[in-house]
């Protein structure tokens, strides 16, 4: 309780007229500063903050840099894309753990429309929906489309451990067989088919193959998604030709329509329990299924698009010693549970858990949040405490704020035991991917991702799976226009 001198003073009347981040004020008080940064000349100041977050800089330097110049991991800049797709780039950027999470109060900020960020994709590549990642919790359809996934995921659980051992059965193969061809293998192309199988196997006991689909489904996902994305994507064109191409103009979305149109048949003929339960929730069919396609197309095979080949990397140059301990650790496990995986056994691997645990720590597959101030904020810092006024968009870059050294020790090293122990376990409400803590669970009145437990499980499952088959393995990192690109160099067969 602060004593009557100290309300009485002028920074605690400040202070007393706006809302506070979601942990109390240090003691001594961290002093009240403005926000450092600028936007530059209009229209000239985004266009050169875009070419340096894109080409001259990169992602990571960009931000580097202006912490840099300004002393301050909260500052103003520009974030892409920028003239003429978003007509307002300005943002308030929270570049540290600890300012990081007020990005999670819908108390405190807005999250209409700002799931791309300071732009939104055209509604003709859902619909003409309103797809419910870009609703904020406030709107009356929020509760009804986030309760109808949370059905999704009840009503197929019973098939993911299943058709997810089938499904990468068959990676796991694919990858051998090329090795044994080539002497190497990419895992990217049948890494994504066994997503998209897996996908729609377990979410609607419906397997693409078999439909008009065939094995097109990863590609048309991955070219619908590029007509979102492409204002925030690099794809390694020559500079100007792609930043006049992606980051200068929308792609016009009649050129996706017939692909999506494929997509969209697929959902609506395979989704019909789902479909129906849409209808009693009073949802529309057609608004049920163009949500269907997003959860599943964007968010699901989006994440594990991403974050598989993070994990790979991560464990892959981690080295043989972790690569037999966690080998060791799952065979032992699932051998005195009688032979069978089950999601009790897996709760008995705490390495395996910690090492996918670490992954989304050190390279979260969803990197940016963004978030409006519903009223005037205050906003913390480890130094220092910032105001924000009502309406200011907020950005938060995720990757700084997981790896913030004043929160992890070695925060830039991946430390596969990071999370073993009841001491480290409390490291896990900085594990901030599902737009959410770790420790936290997702309601209908929150941003945090419908599919979080299910995107931990598969990621978990991936990790058991491949070193059910595996001693170690080798593999070459190369960039990717998300996370990264893996190709396996070698594999070793399970020898004991």
């Amino acid at each position: 309780m602060a004593s009557s001198a100290t309300l009485s003073s002028p920074r605690a009347n400040v202070r007393s007229r706006l809302s506070v981040t979601v942990s109390e004020l240090e003691k001594p008080e961290l002093p009240l500063k403005s926000i450092p940064g600028d936007y530059g000349l209009p229209f000239i100041g985004a266009i050169k903050d875009r070419l340096d977050y894109f080409y001259n800089q990169g992602r990571d330097e960009f931000f580097k840099f202006k912490i840099q110049k300004y002393q301050s991991t909260v500052l103003r800049t520009n974030m892409p894309p920028g003239p003429f797709i978003s007509s307002n780039p300005k943002v308030v950027a929270l570049l540290d753990g600890k300012s990081f999470p007020i990005l999670f109060d819908i108390s405190k900020v807005e999250k209409k429309d700002l799931f791309t960020g300071t732009y939104m994709s055209s509604t003709y590549l859902t619909g003409g929906y309103r797809i419910l990642s870009y609703l904020d919790p406030s709107e009356p359809k929020h509760a009804k489309l986030k309760q109808l996934l949370f059905f999704l995921l009840k009503s197929s659980r019973d098939r993911v451990l299943p058709e997810f051992k089938a499904c990468y059965t068959e990676l796991f193969k694919t990858v051998e067989y090329e090795l044994a061809e080539k002497g190497k293998c990419s895992f990217q192309t049948p890494s994504e088919q066994a997503a998209f199988n897996f996908l729609a196997r377990a979410f609607f006991d419906s397997n693409p193959v078999d439909s008009k689909l065939g094995s097109d489904g990863p590609s048309l996902a991955n070219k619908w998604v590029l007509f979102q994305l492409g204002p925030i994507f690099t794809l390694g064109l020559p500079k100007y030709i792609e930043d006049l191409l992606l980051h200068t103009f929308p792609l016009p979305s009649f050129l996706v329509k017939n692909d999506y149109k494929k997509l969209y048949d697929f959902f609506y003929e395979s989704a019909g329990l789902v479909l129906d339960e849409a209808e009693k929730m009073g949802i529309s069919r057609d608004e049920a299924c163009h949500n269907l396609v997003f959860a599943t197309c964007f968010n699901s095979f989006g994440g594990i698009k991403v974050f598989f080949p993070i994990m790979l990397k991560w464990i892959g140059l981690a080295g043989e010693n972790l690569h037999l301990s966690l080998a060791k650790e799952i065979r032992s496990v699932i051998k005195s549970n009688g032979g069978e995986l089950s999601l009790s056994a897996m709760e008995q691997m705490p390495l395996m858990k910690s090492v996918v645990y670490e992954s989304f720590r050190i390279d979260p597959p969803v990197q940016f949040q963004y978030g409006k101030a519903k009223k005037d904020l205050l906003i913390e810092s480890h130094h220092a405490v910032y105001e924000v006024k009502e309406g200011e968009m907020l950005f938060g870059y995720q990757p700084f704020a997981t790896k913030d050294p004043n929160i992890f020790d070695r925060a830039e090293e991946f430390v596969p035991d990071r999370f073993m122990g009841v001491d480290e376990e409390k490291l896990l409400k900085y594990v901030l991917w599902s737009n959410g803590p770790e420790t936290e669970h997702p309601t209908v009145a929150d941003k945090q991702c419908a599919g979080k437990d299910f995107v931990m499980l598969v990621s978990r499952l991936f990790v058991v799976e491949f070193f059910r088959r595996y001693d170690t393995f080798e593999v070459e990192v190369g960039p990717a226009p998300v996370g990264v690109a893996v190709t396996i160099t070698s594999l070793k067969a399970a020898s004991f």
